[in-house]
């Protein structure tokens, strides 16, 4: 399959999750608005979360993942799989032990994440309450990321990128199955995250089990960690957890830090980031999934020119797609915010404060995206340790703005720290390949980068000089009913794609029978 193949497949089914997980977050903003019982939620749903960033998507899979690519190449597919059971087995038995030690230390770890809860009397053991009922689902979505990377190496994207819609349904539909129930409507969404991690194990080991895979666990576990191939991959752990999960890492010093601005700024946060991660889950991770198994095998097989066509189309399909994004979100943030979750306990002030920030979010997306196709450039040679070092900085980074700019500008303060850190760590990453010869800015993909800023620019103008319209002629069209602002919102969108298509172009930046034949050449050699 070819990257763009790899991207479009894993992309459109993350656009799907994406949907339906503003569905999930309506559903949330109507239930539990922006308070102190949603401040709770989001600590709970985003503990769990957060180790799955580093310890399963970030650690375990960026060092597993070209493991096993290498493995399918040169030994064969039954030893490949049976160094993924081995894997498997040894992840489950250290994040179950790993799980009931924080389940008992629960509340401790809940004042260290947010220590502006002790300020609310009952906020901290509600938190608690709240991370208990989520937290094995960091046990069951973990071995979810090892049977998708699985799947990945084999060129099979769609099942493992749908898998996020079980979770999103789960947590709607507890709603109405579990919410009645609970002590608040919390703790019964909190019940459908769980259960929804289990569910997305049957679904993936369905999808394995076409592929031929049966993996059978092993649990003598010290005999296990002894295997070579086993230990390698630990090795490569420890520097992965901040080198790939810098951007969650940098989420959680957003929650520290905003716990102490006050009631309604971790919602406020949640809720902007939700937004922003519909391009940067759609874009971001569809092209570092797809680039890191191509990636390395082409370096196995020493065709670094391949290599380097590879990262090209990478940062270009990243720009192309992240940069008109970003700038979309910047001019219809409030609207956007105002139809998906002014609704129920979501009210005007919340969708102005979370507008703030996901404008200051949105300024730097198209580095995040970047960075995630840059950052597969390192995992797929084995080399885990660049990363982690640029982490470190980008941590200081991140952490010094937030402290510097949250007492003058708040919640948006802290956003704008994050944004601050994604430039930082493009530019570590961009230097450090460079530096290697790992892969070099091309002149003609840089002057596409410039072409596709300007042509994002156009489409930025067209959106505000038709905002601005839609105001005079209905005298503020967010005051309509949900229907009408549907329509013009989607008119807005309409006139974006079709303004920024034009200029594109016109420029030469889209080549449209470029993308068709594309799409069209299923079996076309990778890219």
């Amino acid at each position: 399959m070819s990257l763009f193949k790899s991207i479009a497949t894993f992309g459109g089914f993350t656009l799907i999750s994406r949907v339906t997980g503003f569905l999930r977050d309506m559903v949330l903003a109507n239930y539990l608005g922006a308070g102190l019982v949603s401040d709770a939620f989001f600590v709970a749903f985003k503990l769990p979360n957060l180790f799955r960033s580093l310890f399963a998507e970030g650690a375990f899979t960026t060092a597993f993942v070209p493991m096993l690519s290498h493995k399918l190449v040169s030994e064969g597919k039954p030893a490949a799989i049976q160094f993924a059971a081995n894997a498997i087995s040894v992840l489950t038995v250290f994040l179950g032990l790993f799980v009931l030690l924080m389940e008992f230390f629960m509340p401790e770890v809940v004042e260290l994440l947010a220590p502006g809860f002790i300020n609310d009397p009952g906020k901290i053991e509600l938190a608690a309450a709240l991370s208990r009922i989520t937290f094995p689902f960091l046990l069951f979505i973990s071995i979810v990321s090892f049977q998708s990377g699985i799947l990945n190496s084999l060129g099979k994207f769609a099942a493992p990128a749908a898998a996020p819609v079980i979770l999103n349904i789960m947590m709607i539909i507890s709603v109405f199955i579990f919410v009645p129930w609970g002590q608040t409507p919390a703790h019964g969404i909190a019940v459908g995250v769980t259960f929804a991690g289990f569910i997305e194990i049957l679904w993936l080991t369905w999808f394995l089990h076409r592929q031929s895979v049966y993996l059978k666990p092993g649990w003598d576990i010290f005999t296990l960690i002894k295997d070579s191939s086993i230990r390698t991959l630990f090795k490569r752990i420890a520097p992965g957890v901040l080198g790939a999960g810098v951007y969650q890492i940098n989420m959680v010093v957003d929650t520290i830090i905003v716990s102490l601005v006050g009631t309604g700024a971790i919602s406020w946060l949640y809720y902007a980031n939700r937004l922003q991660q519909l391009p940067l889950g759609v874009v971001g991770a569809a092209i570092s999934v797809a680039v890191l198994p191509i990636l390395s095998q082409h370096l196995k097989a020493g065709e670094t020119d391949q290599a380097r066509s590879v990262q090209d189309k990478a940062i270009e399909y990243g720009a192309l797609l992240s940069i008109p994004a970003a700038v979309a979100l910047i001019i219809l943030a409030e609207p956007v915010i105002n139809i998906l979750f002014q609704h129920g306990k979501f009210g005007a002030y919340e969708t102005t404060m979370t507008a703030r920030a996901v404008i200051a979010y949105a300024v730097g997306l198209p580095v995040y995206v970047l960075v995630k196709a840059l950052a597969p450039n390192f995992f797929a040679r084995g080399d885990t340790k660049t990363p982690v070092k640029y982490s470190i900085i980008v941590l200081f980074t991140n952490l010094c703005f937030s402290i510097i700019l949250m007492k003058p500008f708040g919640h948006v303060g802290i956003a704008s720290a994050t944004t601050i850190a994604a430039f930082v760590s493009f530019y570590q990453y961009y230097r450090g390949l460079r530096k290697r010869n790992y892969w070099i800015f091309p002149r003609e993909l840089k002057i596409k980068t410039f072409k596709i800023i300007i042509c994002s620019l156009f489409m930025g103008v067209a959106v505000s000089a038709g905002e601005a319209l839609l105001n005079w002629y209905f005298d503020g069209w967010l005051r309509l009913h949900m229907l009408p602002k549907l329509f013009l919102l989607g008119f807005l969108c309409i006139l974006g794609v079709a303004t920024f298509a034009i200029t594109a172009k016109l420029t030469g930046v889209l080549d449209i029978r470029e993308v068709i034949g594309l799409l069209l050449h299923r079996r076309k050699k990778h890219a």
